[in-house]
């Protein structure tokens, strides 16, 4: 596989590895895992927050008031 950056981006990842005390391929590596991650996360926050909202919006509503 081959990933193409712009200058700026390369800077980047050379930052972010030297950061991190390992190669570009591994800073890469790991932030795309920790992007998914947090994906994973972020949907399943909004999953139970919908579910919470509608199990609890009678309650909400009367709360509002």
């Amino acid at each position: 596989m081959t990933l193409r950056l712009t200058e700026e981006q390369e800077r980047a990842l050379a930052l972010l590895a030297e950061a991190e005390g390992v190669s570009k391929q591994e800073a890469v590596a790991r932030a795309i895992t920790e992007a998914a991650a947090r994906r994973v996360r972020d949907d399943r926050v909004r999953a139970l927050s919908r579910e919470g909202r509608a199990r609890y919006a009678a309650l909400l509503d009367r709360l509002a008031q």
